[in-house]
């Protein structure tokens, strides 16, 4: 495994985002079988250095008979238009949070993203490695795709904004927040009090710069990468959500690898999924400080209050009668009870 630091991370690259996508080293022949690998986040994101290491390995492996070229940051269109394409088979693997886009074509898929549902990334990862996360891969098959085992962590979500601290529930009440577009998302803030507005995360910072809304959520590694903080100047550590994303192949596309390759592919993606699960956890630990001397003003809320607010208002129940019994059970076996 290389060695990732931060520097690697957060250093940005004006030739790695000038080029179409994230090129391996030529070997002496061309590989046979050439796949696209699409991810919504910047290139130098650890989600991105870890597929390239894969990718790396997965050519050599193959004798350079499959090479797998990443195209990060959206380069492939967004969301829902690299979903079409997986689906279609005009793209080969796609990293997706099953909160977002794929939740409209598999609800049960944001279960994970529920709000304050989780102690911590160990509780999360425990239940995804385990009997949770094989009941949810096996609903993505019904609709003709095909999930990988291991889960690429993003982490905990933190609420920032330009108003002021949030610390009880009643500090998000009117707030305008951005959320992406994902009826659990969007349910969560408003259920907390906010005003959550749909927006995709390209048009993110210049609707806070412009005051569009007054704030939004993501992981620290985001909030740094994408320089959110230039237009921000509270961050409270809400915890409020976890995301992750599937990394997900079409079934026939998968039935058409060379079978000889398949386990090389699943084996060394798996791998880059749990090299990627570390460094966005040392990521978002280190950030605050930096984030702070760039004028974020952090806080700890105390969190029983929110979930108090959830139980309170239906949110539990909601969500419950829409996942179902069974899955509602299997997220509680690791959860506890919610609701």
């Amino acid at each position: 495994m290389s060695h990732l630091t931060r520097r690697r991370v957060l250093m940005g690259s004006a030739a790695l985002a000038a080029v179409p996508a994230l090129v391996l080293p030529r070997l002496a022949r061309a590989a046979e079988f050439t796949y696209k690998f699409g991810t919504n986040v910047p290139a130098t994101h650890p989600l991105n250095v870890r597929a390239m290491e894969a990718a790396e390995r997965i050519l050599k492996e193959t004798g350079g008979q499959v090479q797998i070229n990443v195209f990060p940051n959206n380069q492939l269109g967004n969301d829902s238009d690299m979903l079409s394409q997986l689906r279609a088979g005009g793209l080969e693997f796609f990293t997706i949070s099953g909160v977002n886009v794929l939740s409209q074509l598999v609800p049960i898929s944001s279960m994970w993203g529920l709000g304050f549902a989780w102690a911590n990334d160990d509780a999360v990862h425990k239940a995804l490695d385990g009997e949770l996360g094989s009941f949810l891969r096996g609903q993505f098959p019904k609709v003709g795709l095909l999930a990988m085992d291991t889960i690429w962590s993003s982490g905990f979500r933190q609420v920032t904004n330009s108003v002021r601290p949030i610390n009880t529930p009643e500090d998000l009440k009117g707030l305008k927040m951005r959320v992406p577009v994902s009826p659990l998302w969007t349910s969560l803030f408003k259920n907390l009090g906010a005003s959550p507005a749909s927006i995709s995360f390209a048009e993110t910072y210049s609707s806070l710069q412009t005051k569009v809304v007054d704030g939004q959520e993501n992981p620290l590694a985001i909030i740094s990468i994408a320089k959110l903080y230039e237009v921000q100047k509270y961050c409270s550590m809400t915890n409020h959500m976890w995301d992750g994303w599937w990394c997900m192949t079409n079934q026939k596309v998968w039935d058409r690898i060379p079978e000889k390759a398949r386990p090389i592919i699943a084996r060394n993606l798996n791998q880059a999924a749990l090299e990627m699960r570390a460094d966005g956890a040392k990521l978002n630990s280190s950030l605050r400080g930096e984030l702070s001397t760039k004028g974020l003003v952090f806080n700890d809320p105390k969190l029983d209050a929110f979930r108090a607010t959830l139980v309170k208002s239906g949110f539990y129940t909601e969500w419950r009668q829409k996942y179902g019994e069974e899955a509602w059970a299997l997220l509680e076996k690791y959860t506890g009870k919610l609701g």
